[in-house]
């Protein structure tokens, strides 16, 4: 089924409602600075961010793989994806409880529910993502897409920006755990709102939903590699250049080895990093014309590959340190941007879910690698592991040389 030129625009304004809410929502719950640090401010150490880290980038992913196949049975999603984005709600809330009451709870006690938490909050949401790739990519005309993530990007940072400045002064004016108590409350609220925009959508149906089961799916994933080489490049590639996002809280890590980690200090690299994002996101919509997704990516790849190493160059530092995070917010707004087009185009309405799935299974070395970060900096320390870091986000220039995009996928 076609969808209307009328139909694709509501589902456009519906989309886009709910990204600015959410980009007001997501610096109350940044999972490269607020979450990190309040793990950090709860006694947490190396090990339990890398931990966390695994759960939040990685092991949402992997959990794709798992949902793809059970929500690829079914021509509309709609419901499922409503019922992801009240999970995180609930875990949100939850979240912010927890810090209210904590000072009845212990150290560890406190840990153990971050952990729990922040698990159903990233499942949910990896729950939620296949739906929603799914219901974009078939809601929308393809035509309006380029508009979309430019649009959407630029409207995300603004809404980010000055969220940011909000985070940074609330972070400061309450003490410690009533800040974070506050922070998650109304990430909540904004997240509650923002999920109004779905209850507008008017979902396609999938004409032929693809039915398997687990075990199907895995034994889907070689053929889909093998028939399509873009997507085993797409898997490289966010494997490697994507491990430059799992890399971002141990930025924080490193500043409270060397600085008093105040929640000044916190607020400005909020606000230096949402800075990032809106510079890139104001940039590259100007030059979306003329700029394909390969080029971001090799920006990506060179700015990426560049934080670890001015991460320890300036680590003795305070005030320089802090620009760091405007290199990480332009990397992060490139990757996102190109991350989502590729799949998006590289795939089909009928095969989409099952690519969005693959997708997250092929995370799995972002998975392990923040796993394996943490007990390599407990045991050998921040300069190795920063460089190995650099190494593997340098690789990735080799993938990206190899996806064979058509002019038309330009931004």
């Amino acid at each position: 089924m076609q969808i209307s030129a009328k139909r694709s625009k509501i589902n456009f304004r519906s989309f886009l409602w709910h990204a600015v809410f959410l980009a007001l929502a997501s610096n109350f719950m940044d999972v490269d600075t607020i979450i990190p640090s309040m793990l950090v401010k709860a006694g947490g150490n190396s090990v339990h961010l890398g931990f966390l880290t695994a759960i939040m980038l990685g092991g949402s992913g992997v959990f794709q793989l798992i949902f793809a196949p059970i929500l690829s049975k079914n021509s509309l999603k709609l419901k499922y994806l409503l019922l992801g984005i009240n999970l995180r709600i609930v875990a949100l809330l939850l979240m912010s409880a927890m810090f209210f009451f904590s000072h009845s709870l212990t150290g560890d006690t406190i840990i153990l529910l971050i952990f729990v938490l922040i698990s159903i909050f990233s499942f949910s949401g990896s729950y939620a993502n296949v739906s929603y790739i799914d219901i974009l990519g078939k809601s929308v005309k393809a035509e309006s897409r380029k508009h979309f993530f430019s649009i959407k990007e630029i409207i995300t940072s603004i809404g980010i920006f000055l969220s940011a400045i909000v985070v940074r002064d609330l972070i400061k004016r309450f003490e410690y755990p009533n800040n974070y108590s506050l922070l998650f409350l109304i990430a909540g609220i904004l997240l509650l709102i923002a999920s109004l925009g779905f209850w507008n959508l008017r979902e396609i149906r999938s004409i032929n939903p693809v039915k398997k089961n687990l075990i199907d799916f895995f034994k889907l994933i070689p053929k889909e590699i093998k028939k399509n080489t873009n997507l085993k490049y797409y898997l490289l590639i966010i494997n490697t250049l994507g491990l430059g996002i799992g890399f971002m809280p141990f930025l924080i890590l490193l500043a409270k080895e060397n600085f008093d980690l105040s929640y000044e200090l916190i607020g400005n690299f909020l606000l230096f990093r949402i800075t990032g994002m809106l510079l890139a996101s104001i940039i590259f919509y100007k030059l979306s014309i003329k700029i394909d997704y390969k080029t971001l990516l090799i920006i990506a790849i060179i700015i990426g590959s560049t934080i670890p190493v001015f991460a320890l160059s300036l680590s003795n530092n305070q005030h320089l340190y802090q620009f760091i995070f405007i290199l990480s917010g332009i990397f992060v707004s490139m990757f996102k941007i190109s991350n989502s087009g590729i799949l998006l185009e590289i795939s089909t309405n009928e095969n989409r879910t099952i690519y969005a799935g693959i997708s997250g299974a092929g995370k799995l070395f972002s998975t392990i690698f923040p796993l394996l970060a943490g007990l390599l900096i407990f045991y050998i320390g921040f300069t190795a592991v920063f460089i190995i870091v650099s190494l593997i986000i340098l690789l990735s220039y080799f993938f990206v040389n190899q996806l064979n995009l058509k002019k038309r996928f330009k931004l």
